[in-house]
Parts: structure tokens; C-alpha cells; sequence
């Protein structure tokens, strides 16, 4: 057992020194020294600079702004208060909701992303509706077929519409 430990220690020695490539430059070869190295390792990717930490880069979900359909999401929930709002995700949940009126029924909405395209199919809406009693009981209900999930779709798909339509006479 102690020969097998002093060669997984040997062996280990021996991965660690190896992986320790030594590159030998001859600096003759750089007469600016220093900046050359500094501007190598920027291009190849092993360093940074301002201008490279300035610049904007994608993959950041910057363009979530650029997506009508999202912005008229967002246009028409504007009144909610929202819990999730992820672009990545393509979901946008509120949070329960009720008019000042009628305190013991509120709803919370849903609506996931299936395409960036303007259409109908487009969005999942689902509407769940809290009722609930005098005595704090409540119970959830999904409203499969409602008035609100319609109403929302057609304004959304309509908002989207004309967002779009600006942003192409914009550019033009």
C-alpha cells in the first residue's frame, strides 16, 4: 500500500510539471516588449481592455426590446403587478390580482412565448381565478374558455401589429 502511494504521488508530480509548458521567447524577436505580449494575448483571447469590456456584446437578452410581441406584452400588463418576467424563459406570470370592488375574486394570468411571430398561436395564455369566502377559504379555478384570455390575445397580437409597423417605418 505504501509503494502504491508513493507512485500515485510520483505520478501526480509528474502530470503537474508536465502540464506546465514553458514557452521560451526570445525577446529580440519583440522589440516593443511588453505591449506586443499585452496585444497578443488581447487578440487571442487571454486578455482584456477597456474597448473590449465597453463594447456591447450579444447573448446578454439585450434585444428583448426588439420583440414586439414581448413589448405589447408588457404594454398590456402594464396595470399588473408582475412576479416573472423572463425572456429567455418566454414566460410572464402576474401576481394574484383584484379590482378594488370585488376583494374576495382575483386572477392571475399566464402567458408563455411559443413563437416570436405575430399570430395567434403564438401565446399560451392561462387565467386562474382565486375565489374566495368570508372565511379566508380559498379555492383556484383554471378558466379554460374566459373572456379575459381572449380579450388579452386579440390586444396583444393588435399592439404587436402596430409596434412592428413603427419600428419598420422607423428604419425607414
Amino acid at each position: 500500500m505504501k509503494i502504491f502511494k508513493i507512485f500515485l504521488n510520483l505520478l501526480i508530480l509528474l502530470i503537474i510539471t508536465v502540464s506546465c509548458a514553458y514557452e521560451k521567447v526570445d525577446q529580440r524577436q519583440r522589440p516593443d516588449g511588453a505591449k506586443a505580449k499585452a496585444r497578443k494575448n488581447i487578440e487571442e483571447g487571454r486578455g482584456a481592455s477597456i474597448g473590449n469590456i465597453l463594447k456591447r456584446r450579444g447573448g446578454d437578452f439585450e434585444f428583448s426590446s426588439a420583440n414586439p410581441m414581448w413589448r405589447a406584452t408588457l404594454d398590456t400588463l402594464d396595470f399588473l403587478p408582475l412576479t416573472t418576467v423572463d425572456y429567455s424563459g418566454g414566460v410572464v406570470i402576474t401576481d394574484w390580482y383584484s379590482d378594488g370592488a370585488d376583494r374576495e375574486n382575483s386572477i392571475k394570468i399566464t402567458i408563455r412565448f411559443l413563437s416570436n411571430e405575430i399570430r395567434s398561436d403564438s401565446l399560451k395564455i392561462t387565467v386562474h381565478k382565486k375565489v374566495c369566502n368570508t372565511s379566508n377559504a380559498c379555492s383556484v379555478l383554471l378558466l379554460e374558455k374566459s373572456k379575459i384570455k381572449q380579450e388579452l390575445n386579440s390586444t396583444i397580437l393588435r399592439k404587436a401589429a402596430l409596434i412592428k409597423k413603427e419600428d419598420q417605418t422607423k428604419k425607414n
